[in-house]
């Protein structure tokens, strides 16, 4: 069983079908764990369909999918915020696939993206309860730094500066 990732349209049915599942699951923990319930279906659908992804599109964004086996399993996306600052966002990888390394591979795709932006750097935000997500982080050589936006739900706010490899 092996990884691959390659760039998607951020339209895509593969990568409409990644987002749903993503915002659910996101969504649905954070209503349980604050209000005792799963998402509202009727909210999932506004959600989901407010929230295109076009913002990860060329020239300023990328969108990365992660295949496993051939088989659709995760996301990550990049986005640049200014000329030297690109944001990564949608890290995500469907359950029965995870911890086979899939997340850190994304990671690294989309800072490789990033680069290929222009960034010099990468910022993100998550929530304190998705602990995995900040150990990943955090095991990838991002700092937790201050807020960099005022995202109602961001809790914890990272940076990592991109290292340009040396030309051989």
């Amino acid at each position: 069983m092996t990884w691959t990732i390659a760039p998607e349209p951020y339209d895509s049915p593969v990568a409409a079908a990644l987002w749903r599942a993503y915002y659910t699951e996101v969504s649905d923990r954070w209503y349980l764990l604050h209000e005792g319930r799963r998402t509202d279906p009727e909210e999932l659908e506004r959600q989901v369909a407010a929230a295109t992804g076009s913002e990860l599109a060329p020239p300023c964004g990328r969108l990365l999918v992660a295949r496993y086996d051939g088989a659709p399993a995760g996301s990550a996306g990049v986005r640049l915020l200014d000329a030297d600052t690109a944001e990564l966002t949608r890290v995500f990888v469907i359950g029965e696939t995870r911890g086979r390394g899939g997340a850190a591979l994304l990671v690294a795709a989309a800072e490789e993206a990033a680069r290929a932006l222009g960034a010099r750097r990468i910022v993100l935000d998550t929530r304190s309860d998705l602990v995995e997500a900040r150990a990943l982080y955090a095991r990838l050589g991002y700092t937790e730094t201050g807020p960099h936006n005022d995202d109602r739900y961001a809790e914890h706010w990272f940076r990592k500066e991109l290292v340009t490899a040396p030309a051989v």
